[in-house]
């Protein structure tokens, strides 16, 4: 829809696609999506990607807010309230560029909005044109649920039954529905929540989606994480700071398990330390960066809880090897260690990254072009300034 360098035809038509398009063009796909995020994966460890920041690792600029504004009609700080702009470029077969931009503010659930809204253009990596400009809220939600399961496809038992899920958001949903598709032998799923009616949302949300699943609400983090093969920790920072992060001992984790962490958690610093851990990124230049520009432990403490950034922490001040962490994509090209038994414990710490948002919004975007779904729109024939 968009013209190359060089062609005399100098106008330029996109895509849009709604929510409703999104879904008919394949968007809620978790099977598929979780094949593209390998592949995604994968070139990211071979570096044919760029993010934003002169390093190319970064996960893009956000505005905040002041607790008190001196200005009227500015938004004050408050849970989740940001407008974020995360752009990237994709090499392999995506070869393409865009940008994820949203609007988060957590009081959006009292008017029956998502806590973020989001848009993504995705444009022509050689002229910079849009080709699309789609709603994104279902595409961020489904390829973030798609990246832990490239580890469960990787690092879990063969013969996974059981997951445990602490923070039954809509993150920890698509995780589980994208893990299904991995390991078909999930039978029971534990659900440990914040609060009463989340948590039996959330029970509910999972019943309706997969009757043979046995689905139960337990009381407790322990609870939650004994006896499971897979563990999604998908709880949000708190207030009071990492002792408050969801804990998981040593104790309770069973041989073998895989523990996904796309979200607040923590461990004991010698059990990592130990050989008894594995440890898993989605991508160490993402951590390296948020290092670089956050310092030690202001991304893990105060932002997001996501235990990469504490291990990162680590490898700089010299008590952590660096050789103990291993890309996603590393081991899914069969270049780093895996899985070698049952009895191993894993790692994997999930950042998230906007190159994820293209791949897959490349992959639905040229679904909507063969299905002639969506309603294109025109920028202009002819530029009035050139």
């Amino acid at each position: 829809m968009t013209q190359s360098t060089g062609s005399t035809d100098t106008s330029i038509d996109f895509l849009w696609l709604s929510e409703p398009d999104m879904i008919e063009a394949g968007v809620t796909d978790s099977a598929r999506c979780v094949d593209v995020m390998e592949e995604t994966l994968i070139l990211l460890d071979k570096g044919d990607y760029r993010m934003a920041g002169a390093s190319g690792n970064s996960h893009g600029a956000q505005v905040n807010f002041p607790d008190n504004p001196e200005h009227e009609g500015m938004p004050a700080n408050g849970p989740d309230r940001r407008f974020m702009a995360m752009p990237a470029y994709l090499g392999g077969r995506f070869k393409g560029a865009g940008v994820k931009w949203y609007g988060s503010n957590a009081e959006n659930r009292a008017n029956g909005l998502p806590r973020s809204i989001h848009v993504f253009v995705l444009n022509d990596a050689v002229t910079g044109a849009p080709k699309a400009i789609m709603s994104a809220n279902l595409l961020s939600a489904y390829r973030t649920g798609a990246v832990p399961a490239v580890g469960v496809k990787h690092l879990a038992v063969e013969n996974a039954e059981t997951v445990g899920i602490i923070g039954p958001g809509v993150m920890s949903r698509t995780i589980l529905a994208s893990s299904i598709t991995q390991r078909p032998s999930i039978k029971t799923v534990k659900i440990k929540g914040r609060s009463a009616g989340s948590t039996e949302k959330a029970a509910q949300w999972i019943r309706d989606r997969f009757e043979d699943l046995d689905v139960q609400v337990v009381d407790s983090e322990q609870e939650a994480i004994e006896g499971s093969d897979i563990l999604i920790a998908g709880t949000s920072t708190s207030p009071d700071g990492p002792q408050a992060f969801p804990y998981f001992k040593r104790e309770w984790l069973k041989p073998g398990a895989l523990v996904l962490c796309p979200a607040a958690a923590r461990f004991d610093d010698d059990f990592i330390k130990s050989d008894e851990s594995n440890l898993v990124l989605d991508y160490d230049g993402l951590y390296k960066e948020w290092f670089q520009e956050n310092g030690p432990d202001v991304t893990y403490e105060r932002l997001l809880g996501i235990p990469g950034n504490r291990w990162w922490d680590m490898v700089e001040e010299g008590t952590l090897p660096k050789e103990k962490l291993h890309n996603i994509g590393a081991i899914a090209a069969g270049k780093a260690p895996g899985r070698e038994n049952d009895e191993q414990i894993f790692f994997y710490s999930i950042g998230g990254m906007p190159v994820e948002d293209v791949s897959w919004a490349t992959e639905v975007y040229e679904n909507a072009l063969e299905k002639g779904i969506g309603t294109k729109l025109n920028l202009w024939d002819t530029p009035e300034l050139t």
